[in-house]
């Protein structure tokens, strides 16, 4: 079960908790960075940080449904922009709203950044979620998945 805490004698967040707590014994997904790029490895919208939110976020599914889980699921994230203008920053976390991944709402941290690992990259985010253990999981369910525990299709 996840306790989503919003802390009463702080400045109430917009639309995240302060912390999510999680009961020991509690499957968790550690996820590296979800990235713009297309399944060829192509960079999705060249110049358009909410165009490669959006890739983010469908990468971030995929990463997520191979591992048993989905946004609903997810506890923390850090979102990255290459930006020092508070607009983009605020576009691309419209992004995340709209998702349903601030659903819950979990925690997260919104950052802007000079750069990212790939030429072109505007956004990244990382992400930890729970792996629920039935049919609590938004979708489908998971079966078993080619890459758990392997580093298949490793390309930094």
């Amino acid at each position: 079960m996840i306790q989503r805490v919003t802390v009463p004698t702080l400045f109430p967040p917009p639309t995240y908790s302060h912390a999510s707590v999680v009961q020991a014994g509690t499957k968790l997904a550690f996820l590296a960075g979800a990235v713009p790029l297309d399944e060829h490895g192509e960079i999705v919208g060249p110049g358009d940080p909410v165009r490669q939110a959006e890739q983010v976020i469908a990468n971030l599914r995929e990463q997520l449904r191979a591992v048993g889980s989905d946004l609903a699921h997810v506890l923390t994230t850090e979102v990255y922009v290459v930006s020092g203008e508070p607009s983009a920053l605020s576009a691309v976390w419209e992004v995340v709203e709209d998702s349903g991944l601030s659903r819950g709402p979990h925690s997260s941290t919104l950052l802007g950044v000079a750069c990212l690992g790939y030429t072109g990259q505007l956004v990244e985010i990382t992400a930890t979620a729970v792996v629920p253990d039935g049919p609590e999981r938004e979708g489908e369910r998971a079966g078993e998945h080619e890459g758990i525990g392997g580093t298949e299709g490793v390309r930094r």
